[in-house]
C-alpha cells in the first residue's frame, strides 16, 4: 500500500487504523534513488544508547543549526550533531516511502485496483525472479555477527525463470534482464501470460496453478543446468503449499551429484518476522558447506528442504500450518536429517536417507524408457498403444506426465446393506475419463490408516475395474500416517508416504514400466489375468519399498 507521504502530497486521507485513528508511520520500500543526495543522519540515533558510551564514539561530521544549515563546528548548544552522506543510484536498495498511486490518483490498498478486480485490472506482488530477494538480503539483512552481505560473502549465483510465480506481460528487453537466461531462451522475453509462462497464487481469484506437463520443463531444465559441472547446488524457491512436491519429485527424476535445497516463507516478503530470508541463506550455508558430499564427492543426502534452520528429506517433509516452524516430518520415523543456520555450528547431518535418490534413483530421468505402452478405448474393448517419454535428445516430454488421481475414502461411504457399484460416479467417470485422454493413468487411495484399504465394497469394485484396465493402484493411509500400508490383492502398498508423495512416486513408475496389463472384461478379471497384474504391479511394489 502507498505511504502517509505519499497521501498527504496528493490530498489522500490517511489511512485509518481499525480504531479510526490515523495511521503514525510510513511504510519504507526498498527502492532505488535517480540521482545522488546528501543527507544529514543525527548522531546517535542508531540505538537508544549509544549516547550513553558517547565517549567511545568519533566526533561527527558537523553539526546543524536550528536553520538547518551545516558547520564544521558547533555555532550553539542547540545545534543538533549529525554525519554528512552523499547517497548514490549505485549504493543499491534503501528503506524509502512508497510515493506510488494508481491510474486515477487513488492510493493502492492491495495488488488489485478494486477487490475482487480482474487480472488486467491487478498488478503483481511476486517477484519474476530471485535477484531482487537476494540483493535485498544482502542489503538489508544481518546475520548474528551484525554483518551484512551473508549471501555474496559464501556464493555467487546465477538466477534462473523455470516455473516463475509472476511474468513479464508486455515482454521484457533483454538489457534489462536481471536472471540468467536459460539455454535457447537468450535475447529479449515475449510477452507472458498468466497461467501459462507464470503461476501466481496470490490473489487466490486470479491464481494459476502450473499443469502436470511443467513437472517435463522443470526436469529437464533442472537437469541440464546441474549437469553442466558449473554449479555446487541449486535453491528452488516455491509456495510454501507446493514445495514439498517439487522437490520428491527432483529427488525421484534428477539424475545429478549436487543437492537441490527447497526452500518457501510462510510469511509474505517484509512481513513482521518473514522466514523466507533466513531459508535461503540457511539452503546456501548448507550447499557451501559439503556435509552432504559422500567419500566420492556426490551427494549423500538427496533433495532436501531447509526450513526453521532444518534439514528435511525430500520424501518426509510437508506443509502442516502455514506459520515458521508449520513444516513436520511425515511418516512417524524420521525425516530430518540435520541442521543449518543455527546460532552455533556449521550445517550438519546427523541422518541419511536409506531410500534411493537422484544419481541412485531407479526411476530418475536418464533410467527412463523412450517409449512405454499405454491404454485407450476402443470400439473392442481396451486396446494398448505406445506412449513416447523421451525425444530424440533424452528430453522428458510433458505429454509423457502421467495422469493420478487420489480418491480418499471414509467410514460410513456405503448407501446400504447391499450398495450399487453403479452409484460410485465419481470413480467410474474417473476411471473412463483416464481411458478416454490419459493413457498412462493410476489411483491412489488414501484410506484406512495405515492399511489404505477401500472400506466400500461397491467402490473397491469400481477401484478393481480401474485396476484390471491398465491403472495401477496404490494404497495410503490417511493423512500423516505413522504405519505401513502393505497393499496386495493387486494394489501397490504405499509403504509410508502421504498420498500426494505417492501420487508423484506413482506418475514416476508409470513412466518407467507403463501400464498395467489390461482384462478382457476388467469387472471379471480371470485367474490368469489376475496373475498377470500382480506379476506387473511387482516391479511398482520393489520402487515403493526402495524410494
Amino acid at each position: 500500500v502507498d505511504g502517509l507521504k505519499a497521501r498527504a502530497s496528493y490530498g489522500i486521507p490517511p489511512r485509518p487504523n481499525p480504531d479510526g485513528s490515523p495511521q503514525k508511520f510510513d511504510i519504507l520500500r526498498p527502492q532505488r534513488i535517480a540521482a545522488p543526495v546528501t543527507v544529514y543522519v543525527e548522531q546517535f540515533s542508531a540505538h537508544p544508547l549509544e549516547v550513553d558510551a558517547a565517549e567511545l564514539y568519533a566526533p561527527p561530521d558537523g553539526w546543524l543549526d536550528a536553520t538547518g544549515t551545516f558547520h564544521a563546528t558547533s555555532t550553539s548548544p542547540t545545534d543538533k550533531p549529525v554525519f554528512k552522506v552523499t547517497l548514490d543510484p549505485t549504493d543499491g536498495l534503501y528503506p524509502l516511502p512508497y510515493m506510488a498511486r494508481q491510474a486515477d490518483g487513488s492510493a493502492w490498498e492491495e495488488e488489485c485496483a478494486f477487490p475482487f478486480a480482474p487480472k488486467e485490472k491487478a498488478r503483481q506482488g511476486f517477484l519474476p525472479d530471485g535477484s531482487r530477494s537476494f540483493e535485498e538480503i544482502d542489503r538489508l539483512h544481518f546475520g548474528g555477527d551484525g554483518q551484512g552481505n551473508q549471501i555474496s560473502a559464501l556464493a555467487e549465483v546465477d538466477f534462473f525463470r523455470i516455473i516463475p510465480p509472476s511474468g513479464y506481460t508486455k515482454g521484457l528487453p533483454a538489457s534489462l534482464r536481471t536472471d540468467t537466461p536459460l539455454p535457447g531462451e537468450e535475447g529479449d522475453i515475449p510477452p507472458e501470460e498468466r497461467g501459462r509462462n507464470f503461476f501466481p497464487y496470490k490473489p487466490p481469484h486470479i491464481e494459476a496453478s502450473p499443469p502436470r506437463s511443467m513437472l517435463a520443463r522443470l526436469t529437464n531444465t533442472v537437469q541440464e543446468l546441474l549437469s553442466s559441472g558449473k554449479y555446487d547446488g541449486a535453491i528452488w524457491t516455491q509456495g510454501s503449499p507446493r514445495i514439498e512436491e517439487s522437490i520428491y519429485w527432483m529427488n525421484l527424476l534428477l539424475d545429478v551429484t549436487v543437492p537441490v535445497c527447497g526452500n518457501a516463507a510462510q510469511r509474505m516478503h517484509g512481513m513482521i518476522g518473514n522466514d523466507g530470508p533466513h531459508n535461503l541463506l540457511d539452503s546456501v550455508k548448507y550447499i557451501h558447506s559439503e556435509c552432504w558430499k559422500d567419500e566420492n564427492g556426490r551427494n549423500r543426502a538427496g533433495m532436501v528442504l531447509c526450513q526453521e534452520q532444518r534439514v528435511f528429506a525430500a520424501r518426509e517433509v510437508m506443509k502442516g500450518d502455514a506459520r515458521p516452524g508449520g513444516y513436520l516430518a511425515t511418516g512417524g520415523h524420521g525425516g530430518i536429517l540435520g541442521a543449518s543456520g543455527q546460532e552455533a555450528g556449521d550445517p550438519l547431518l546427523l541422518h541419511l536417507p536409506a531410500t534411493k535418490h537422484t544419481w541412485k534413483s531407479d526411476v530418475r530421468i536418464t533410467q527412463l524408457p523412450s517409449q512405454v505402452m499405454g491404454v485407450r478405448k476402443a470400439a473392442a474393448g481396451i486396446e494398448s498403444i505406445p506412449v513416447a517419454i523421451k525425444d530424440a535428445d533424452g528430453k522428458l516430454l510433458g505429454s509423457a506426465i502421467p495422469k493420478v488421481r487420489i480418491a480418499k475414502d471414509g467410514s460410513y461411504g456405503a448407501d446400504d446393506w447391499d450398495d450399487d457399484p453403479e452409484r460410485e460416479v465419481d470413480l467410474i467417470a474417473l476411471v473412463e475419463d483416464n481411458l478416454e485422454h490419459a493413457p498412462l493413468a493410476g489411483f491412489i487411495i488414501e484410506g484406512l490408516s495405515p492399511y489404505g484399504r477401500v472400506q466400500s465394497r461397491a467402490r473397491r469394485m469400481i477401484i478393481l475395474r480401474g485396476l484390471y484396465s491398465g491403472m495401477p493402484v496404490v494404497c495410503c493411509g490417511r493423512g500423516n500416517t505413522e504405519g505401513f500400508a502393505s497393499g496386495g490383492g493387486g494394489f501397490i502398498g504405499g509403504s509410508n508416504l502421504t498420498s500426494t508423495k505417492a501420487r508423484l512416486l506413482l506418475m514416476a513408475c508409470l513412466m518407467k514400466f507403463g501400464a498395467l496389463p489390461v482384462a478382457a472384461d476388467p469387472d471379471h478379471p480371470t485367474e490368469a489375468e489376475k496373475a498377470a497384474t500382480l506379476a506387473a504391479v511387482a516391479a511398482y511394489q520393489k520402487v515403493f519399498e526402495s524410494h
